[in-house]
């Protein structure tokens, strides 16, 4: 089950009230570049890959957290309002490895919970979609995959399974570019011009 877009349109905006800042237009963008590149691709929702790219970090909402605290708050948000597809990507976005992630016993609850589902399930369409899409979207508009890993890593710093990602990312690449008859980037708005672009890497407010 899903919320209409103006639904969603709404819960961003309301989350962005509860916790400013560039992640909720990153969000949108994650939607957008979904939605484009799923209306290329015979037998994919559009609205649907629009909606749940919108929502994905929608866990983001309850203040400034890591990604297993993100992607736990917002899947048990999208749960607890029983739209189980868009609880389903918040689950898997982060984890583009899926069950190659997990090499290790988590600590917390939380993880414990996420890698529970991520062992129960293969990605389909939609994950490597948004797994993708959450790659290529910033804040300030559209960027080709290799400005974005660095954008990250520079946030970051470097993690053990980064390169393994970027590989399936660019797997997901090709994959969907071969559905779609043409390259991802021909379907991004802009993406010659914000590729080029250089802004220093967003810091949490100090309070």
């Amino acid at each position: 089950m899903l919320p209409t877009i103006e639904e969603a349109k709404r819960e961003l905006e309301i989350a962005g009230e509860l916790n400013p800042g560039p992640w909720t237009a990153h969000s949108m963008n994650v939607g957008i570049a979904a939605r484009n590149i799923a209306e290329r691709i015979p037998g994919m929702d559009a609205n649907k890959a629009f909606i749940v790219g919108m929502l994905h970090d929608i866990g983001r909402r309850v203040g400034i957290v890591n990604i297993p605290k993100h992607v736990y708050e917002g899947y048990k948000y999208c749960m607890e309002r029983g739209w189980d597809e868009v609880a389903r990507i918040c689950m898997t976005h982060s984890y583009p490895l899926m069950q190659d992630e997990f090499q290790y016993e988590p600590d917390t609850e939380e993880e414990k919970t996420i890698k529970a589902y991520i062992m129960n399930h293969q990605a389909d369409d939609y994950d490597k979609l948004i797994q993708i899409c959450d790659a290529l979207a910033t804040d300030y508009g559209f960027v080709i995959l290799e400005k974005r890993f660095v954008d990250v890593t520079r946030r970051y710093g470097i993690m053990e399974t980064y390169i393994q990602g970027w590989e399936v990312t660019f797997k997901n690449k090709e994959y969907f570019e071969e559905k779609m008859g043409c390259s991802i980037y021909d379907v991004l708005p802009d993406i010659g011009r914000t590729t080029l672009l250089s802004p220093p890497p967003w810091k949490p407010p100090v309070k």
